[in-house]
């Protein structure tokens, strides 16, 4: 049996209940690593030790009872790994092993799973493009186009199958516009929920999953916020406490268990007010066509799911653009400090010198992130529990070296293209990514979705509900 394209849940389960081996599970993603990765670029680093840490965990006592037994992970190269080198896309950061892993990678492995390799992103994660000095990754649906970013090669990881699940982070937009350009589900966190990276860009960054199943996106967001709770929230919309541990029978053989029957594969109804917005950028900024189709796909087919389904028709505000683009330029600014500016990309070196001459003229959107996280989110928001708008405004730009261009280039590409994104971190509510058709490009088509803080679950939920309607696809030529 084939293990690699299959589930997370999937393989943790047939880990658990000793039908593989977590050795053939990695070396089967490892082999196919191997042999699709050169064509896309997502690995800055394969770590063949992960067999070794599979063995390993086969001896764990506690095994049958890991939620990511044996299953292979990809982590964004921003956040450390133990023994291994923490470049951020850059090599002007130090090449010094990590001492020891981040908090989210420390309980994905205290859950049993298993770190494959480090995937680029652009330079300090500074952009929605997928090229650094380590290379360009391109997008497993069309090589000539930009895998997104900055959780680049996260994302074409898991779009490809070479890995079920991957770790990435999302400062304006880092986890949702990789997943919508390469046609897999990620959610950025509300505040709080799952510990940030370290440079957290003043609370703008939340360390995130990606997957191609909203079932393993919910059982890796569990693990990653240490809340077992979230992991059946994606049939429901609801956090589900899990069942307690069931006792032997006293009555039974002694192999024998009371056993609960299994949870169905589809999520259940639930009902909730949910709002759409086709076109929620301010007048003048242009959505594709199919992308707002999408948009309105998405609410018929929630609508037929049973909830209460209304138009939002109000445009984002104009002053909260200039100021989101500030807070981006300001923390690019910031990201730079302390590194040598000769080894610095120009498109970082232009980023981080305007955000310099922002934050000296008092620019920095501290004020706009104020007004926008203090009241004007909630209140533009307006009554619904959930919010769906386009992903992204067009589809990805071409794969190419970004990083030698300078700012002009970088900064209009960058807010045309991706500009939905950034305003829900300027307020830390939760946001989730969704694949819901295939563009006239042959390219995906996502939306996000974007609840109050607290909504994960229902994020969670009306995923799995789309997903259900609109089977994930995979990329062609990357089929099992």
């Amino acid at each position: 049996m084939v293990w690699a394209g299959r589930s997370a849940t999937e393989i943790a389960a047939a880990v658990r209940n000793g039908d593989v081996k977590a050795t053939t599970v990695v070396e089967e993603h490892l082999h196919v690593i191997s042999a699709r990765d050169p064509g896309i670029g997502a690995f800055r680093l394969v770590r063949e030790q992960a067999v070794d840490e599979a063995r390993a965990l086969q001896k764990r006592r506690d095994l049958a009872g890991l939620p990511l037994a044996g299953v292979p992970v990809a982590v964004k190269d921003n956040l450390e790994v133990a023994g291994e080198a923490t470049r951020n896309g850059s090599t002007a950061t130090p090449d010094a092993p990590a001492p020891h892993d981040h908090e989210t990678v420390a309980r994905l492995r205290a859950a049993g799973a298993l770190i494959v390799g480090l995937t680029n992103l652009p330079e300090l994660g500074l952009v929605a493009l997928g090229d650094s000095a380590y290379g360009v990754v391109r997008n497993p649906w069309n090589p000539a186009r930009t895998a997104g970013g900055s959780s680049s090669g996260s994302a074409a990881a898991v779009s490809a199958g070479m890995v079920p699940i991957a770790l990435g982070n999302d400062g304006m937009g880092s986890l949702r516009i990789p997943a919508a350009c390469c046609g897999v589900l990620a959610i950025k966190p509300g505040h709080g929920l799952v510990p940030p990276p370290a440079n957290d860009w003043d609370g703008l960054t939340e360390n995130g999953p990606l997957a191609r199943t909203a079932a393993d996106l919910a059982l890796a967001l569990s693990v990653l916020a240490g809340d077992p709770a979230l992991a059946e929230s994606w049939r429901s919309g609801r956090r589900v406490e899990p069942p307690p541990r069931m006792l032997r029978s006293v009555w039974a053989d002694d192999d024998a268990v009371w056993e609960p029957q299994p949870p169905p594969d589809s999520p259940e109804p639930f009902d909730l007010r949910v709002a759409y917005a086709p076109q929620p950028l301010p007048p003048g900024m242009r959505v594709d066509g199919e992308f707002k189709a999408a948009v309105r796909a998405a609410a018929e087919t929630l609508r037929v799911a049973g909830h209460t389904v209304v138009e939002h028709e109000r445009s984002l505000p104009f002053w909260l653009g200039p100021s989101t683009i500030a807070t981006w330029l300001v923390r690019a600014a910031e990201s730079a400090e302390g590194l040598d500016r000769h080894r610095l990309e120009p498109r970082t070196r232009a980023l981080a010198r305007a955000g310099r001459v922002l934050a000296a003229l008092k620019l920095d959107g501290v004020k706009g992130r104020e007004r926008w996280s203090g009241y004007g989110a909630d209140q533009w928001f307006g009554r619904a529990d959930a919010l769906i708008t386009p992903a992204l405004a067009s589809i990805p730009p071409k794969a190419d070296r970004w990083g030698e261009r300078g700012f002009l280039r970088n900064a209009v590409t960058n807010v045309t293209y991706a500009p939905a994104a950034g305003p829900w971190n300027m307020c830390g509510w939760p946001a989730v990514a969704v694949p819901l058709a295939t563009h006239s490009s042959g390219l995906p088509v996502a939306v996000q979705i974007v609840a109050p803080p607290g909504g994960e679950p229902h994020l969670l939920g009306l995923a799995a509900q789309l997903q259900a309607a609109h089977p994930p696809l995979r990329p062609p030529g990357y089929a099992f």
